[in-house]
């Protein structure tokens, strides 16, 4: 796995540098911007695993530019800045940060809550949620509005299977040779029984498996 990206969005340049640095030795690649203009330049080029932002930059409010960024990413953000009362850190959970440390501050605390953060999105990515249907890939169980649907393990695997190719029309034989992993015979029943059992375990979850005749099947928001 490649190392992990950071951006660091700071106007002072000894924080700056120091950051860069400290982070470096630990592993990371640094992406840095001391303006607001050049953290979205930055962004556009090379989108970061994380971004540590201060709040008061020389082009702007960090809390407008992470408003602004939660409208297309969910980058983990952690804020560092000299803002630190109770009002301030409300505002920066509020404007959609995922951590707050307040300067001054050491190292090994930002280094804890960094790798916390990115530990936390790649549980994140563990888990995907279409409406009110949750799959934990790992676990490899599903939920309906939090309560587990309890698929047995063929039901799980298709499951997944059309969740991943949301919208794609997958073929018959495909989907049989995946969950069952051999080829299909001449009779689907075994393939349609599943389908049928998922369909109505996921019932009401704002998705739902359709039949395209002659062709296969297709997971689709309901309308």
């Amino acid at each position: 796995m490649r190392d992990r990206l950071i951006l660091l969005v700071e106007d002072n340049e000894k924080v700056q540098d120091y950051n860069k640095q400290m982070l470096e030795t630990k592993g990371f690649n640094i992406n840095t911007a001391v303006t607001l203009a050049r953290a979205w330049e930055s962004i556009k080029k090379e989108p970061p695993d994380a971004v540590v932002l201060d709040i008061g930059m020389p082009d702007g409010s960090g809390l407008d530019f992470l408003r602004e960024l939660r409208k297309t990413s969910q980058v983990p953000a952690l804020l560092l800045t000299g803002y630190g009362k109770d009002e301030d850190i409300i505002s920066g959970f509020d404007s959609g940060c995922n951590d707050y440390l307040v300067k001054p501050y050491a190292f090994g605390v930002l280094l804890v809550r960094l790798n916390n953060l990115l530990k936390n999105a790649e549980r994140i990515q563990e888990t995907i949620t279409k409406g009110a249907l949750s799959i934990d890939t790992v676990a490899r169980r599903a939920y309906v509005s939090g309560a587990d649907i309890n698929l047995q393990i063929k039901q799980f695997a298709l499951l997944l299977t059309l969740v991943q190719s949301e919208s794609e029309i997958l073929s018959t034989p495909y989907l049989y040779e995946t969950v069952w992993g051999q080829p299909m015979n001449r009779d689907s029943q075994a393939l349609r029984r599943v389908v049928s059992e998922v369909r109505s375990k996921i019932a009401g979850c704002g998705y739902s498996i359709i039949s395209e005749r002659g062709e296969g099947y297709r997971f689709v928001q309901s309308e």
